[in-house]
């Protein structure tokens, strides 16, 4: 495989390998690394993290600076990792689902958490592995964001009685990951067989040393989104930090309080032999007061989950400007005809 060598900063950048320098895009906030042989590695995970502190003047923070409007990474399961610092015994690699949880910050939010999820698991065919808690160095961050800062705790879970993985695993912790938030209050950045969400009200330069897990050298990955924000339409939260569970955006959906309107008008609809049971149990499927990128990533994550592809999910809700284009390609205009019977344009100035 051909590897980029970055050029000094004062020059412009070269081909090399498939990198061709005309079509250099940039959408300031936002990176993505991937290894396009599908190797895992932890220096996909510190190239990313290195990344998003170059983003630092890209991010917000308010009148206390250390109090960051939100930065996160989303990788792939550290499997090698997992197993070297619980305390418990794990599926084979796939099989079992993990994920990031904010509760409050309360010894009794966390027991109505665990006794729930235990009894919501066992509902959806899912059993509960153990939890961790999550370490961390709040030392550098402001005052601001460690008043609202959250309890962390990573829960791992397995199916009950078959060996189900990735992406069919995933179907079945959306509903647990749904209704347990619904019914505690409990924000899960991610709950996912496949990938796994670092996030917080942190500055871009603070989500490396906040969490240590991302300086093992165990954490690997094949791929990196990270994300520093700067919302204009949105207060700082912990869970308003980006990556989402699929997507990291930047920019502004101006048609979001349709899209929601429309979402919410479809929910009577939807069925799905895919996922499996009543849908009506994850609903509502966009959470009232989130950001338009979190609601973008709860539908995104529904298309996806109910069997298509997330090119061809992304392309139903971000269509290309199909109508009055007399070169496109006839079998492209009738995918997008056809998909517009089913989803409005999510539009806006955006990079997805």
């Amino acid at each position: 495989m051909s590897t980029l060598n970055i050029s000094p900063r004062n020059s412009f950048p070269v081909d090399a390998g498939l990198y061709r320098a005309a079509a250099e895009k940039d959408a300031c906030g936002v990176a993505m690394l991937a290894q396009l042989d599908g190797r895992s590695s932890h220096k996909i995970v510190d190239l990313a993290l290195t990344g998003l502190e170059n983003l630092e003047h890209r991010g917000a923070a308010g009148a206390d600076p250390d109090s960051g409007d939100g930065a996160g990474i989303l990788i792939q399961i550290p499997d090698e990792f997992f197993r070297g610092v619980l305390d418990f015994k794990l599926p084979k690699r796939g099989c079992y689902a993990a994920g990031l949880v904010f509760i409050d910050d309360t010894d009794a939010a966390e027991q109505i958490l665990r006794t729930n999820a235990e009894q919501l698991a066992k509902e959806e065919g899912l059993i509960v592995l153990g939890w961790r808690e999550v370490p961390f160095d709040d030392s550098k961050i402001g005052a601001g964001a460690k008043a609202v800062m959250p309890r962390m705790l990573q829960l791992f879970v397995s199916s009950e009685k078959t060996e189900l993985a990735g992406i069919e695993l995933d179907r079945k912790t959306f509903f647990l990951r749904k209704r347990l938030g619904n019914l505690t209050g409990a924000y899960m950045p991610s709950l996912s067989a496949r990938t796994i969400v670092y996030k917080g009200m942190l500055t871009s330069s603070q989500l490396r040393s906040f969490f240590p897990d991302l300086a093992d050298p165990r954490i690997s990955s094949a791929l990196a989104l990270v994300h520093a924000r700067f919302s204009t339409n949105t207060f700082p939260s912990w869970p308003l930090a980006h990556p989402y569970r699929f997507i990291a955006h930047n920019g502004e959906i101006n048609t979001v309080a349709g899209n929601r309107n429309w979402m919410k008008a479809r929910e009577s609809m939807l069925s799905s032999t895919i996922l499996g049971g009543d849908i009506s149990r994850a609903y509502p499927i966009g959470t009232a007061n989130a950001s338009d990128s979190a609601s973008f990533d709860e539908v995104l994550e529904l298309l996806h989950l109910g069997g298509r592809s997330l090119p061809h999910s992304v392309l139903m809700m971000i269509p290309e400007a199909w109508e009055n284009d007399s070169n496109i390609d006839p079998a492209k205009r009738a995918f997008y005809e056809y998909h517009s019977c089913l989803m409005e344009p999510w539009d806006g100035p955006a990079c997805v």
